[in-house]
């Protein structure tokens, strides 16, 4: 006989497995469970402790368990596998979501389909590999989908580029979405020559409120009005800073007294500040993105591999023109016609800089781009969007009849 499930939104448990429990993925979990939880579902996310996703999960009304899990494959795989399986007994859910690769490969290796199971990847395990590894991650992906009722992508580019991979999915796709209350109101954007000057002010408040923008470095020319770029990210080969580090000299030489800053903590902290000359400042992890954000002309993300980065919608959301990399989810995550000023292609810093240094050069056209941006964003990625589209899902996988012979989850 089948296990009694409940359908979302009446009683139903969803039990999101999550590692990492930082940048994106983490915001993206946090957005989703409070959706949920306001909308009477039980939302469970079981993570490591280690990190702020826990506690700030905990805050928006989801139960949390302890998942012990690392971020990368390894000799604990076993024991993730058990300690995953334990939470599934524990918790009963009626749908597991697992959360990039290795709650993906932990999870379904638990599960092995005696739960209905949805994974979203949040950018493919084997895009940040190479040789053998990737050949590896893509057979297991390609294997797993046995175990696996959808895959959920960030963007249409993200699953084609699973299906290249020769991955035979039922496929969704639910692009990513921010809290757009919390970046900027409606009114702020609206294009008049006054509303400009007010989102000047603005940023200039927001500048003198972050000490580290507050003043400047005695190294540094005093130029009045010299611009501010952020990077908003986690500090790894991914996000890309050290490609940003290789074309900000062509932009200090074009705009003298210009500041970087990179927001976030990561691995390649100590060789990006090694590296940095004294006009980038390192703002490490913060608790609100948002103040960085109005303090900018410019956000630039130049990542190697994306799903659909959360830092360009949420600088978007804020008013600001992007410059971004052009993988997967970029091109749909910005507004229709401004491929060609915003994307620059993935490890080219010289392309980059171009790029930033157009944008910066042309203050009215970067105010329009922020403007036309904030709007797409409300139009087409806000979270409340998301969290619909993913509830669709949730129902969609859970009609689906389960076969009642299945691989018992170990224990």
């Amino acid at each position: 006989m089948q296990p009694e499930r409940h359908r979302p939104g009446t009683g139903f448990t969803a039990l999101h497995l999550v590692q990492p429990v930082d940048g994106g993925v983490a915001r993206v979990v946090l957005d989703l469970v409070a959706a949920q939880v306001a909308a009477g579902v039980r939302a469970v996310v079981g993570c490591p402790a280690e990190g702020p996703l826990a506690a700030a999960a905990a805050r928006r009304g989801a139960e949390v368990h302890v998942w012990r899990a690392t971020r990368a494959p390894g000799p604990a795989l076993p024991r993730e596998i058990a300690d995953a399986a334990r939470l599934v007994r524990l918790v009963r859910p009626d749908l597991v979501h697992a959360h990039s690769a290795k709650a993906g490969l932990a999870g379904r290796l638990a599960v092995r389909g005696r739960v209905p199971t949805v994974f979203q990847p949040h950018a493919w395990s084997f895009e940040a590999v190479g040789g053998v590894t990737a050949r590896l991650a893509g057979r297991w992906e390609r294997w797993a989908v046995r175990w696996t009722d959808r895959i959920v992508c960030v963007s249409d580019a993200e699953r084609r580029t699973g299906e290249r991979a020769g991955i035979e999915a039922v496929w969704s796709v639910v692009r990513n979405g921010v809290e757009v209350d919390r970046f900027g109101d409606r009114g702020d954007f609206g294009g008049a020559a006054g509303t400009r000057r007010a989102d000047g002010r603005a940023r200039a408040d927001a500048r003198a409120a972050l000490p580290l923008l507050a003043g400047r470095p005695p190294v540094l020319p005093d130029v009045p009005d010299a611009p501010v770029v952020v990077c908003v990210g986690r500090l790894c080969r991914q996000k890309g800073q050290d490609i940003l580090l290789r074309a900000w000299p062509s932009v200090v030489r074009r705009f003298p007294g210009a500041r970087l800053v990179l927001v976030g903590d990561g691995p390649d902290a100590g060789a990006l500040r090694a590296a940095a000359p004294p006009s980038v400042l390192f703002a490490g992890a913060v608790p609100d993105t948002a103040p960085w954000y109005r303090a900018a002309d410019l956000v630039v993300l130049p990542s190697r591999w994306e799903g659909m980065a959360v830092a360009p919608l949420e600088a978007m959301a804020s008013g600001r023109a992007v410059v971004l990399s052009d993988v997967d989810g970029a091109r749909e995550s910005l507004p229709p016609g401004r491929e060609a000023l915003c994307l620059a292609p993935p490890e080219d810093p010289a392309a980059l800089a171009a790029a930033i240094n157009t944008l910066l050069d042309d203050g009215p056209l970067r105010e329009a781009i922020g403007r036309q941006g904030h709007q797409h964003v409300l139009d087409t990625h806000d979270v409340r969007q998301t969290a619909r589209a993913i509830a669709d899902v949730y129902r969609a996988v859970a009609a689906v009849p389960r076969p009642e012979r299945r691989e018992p989850i170990p224990q």
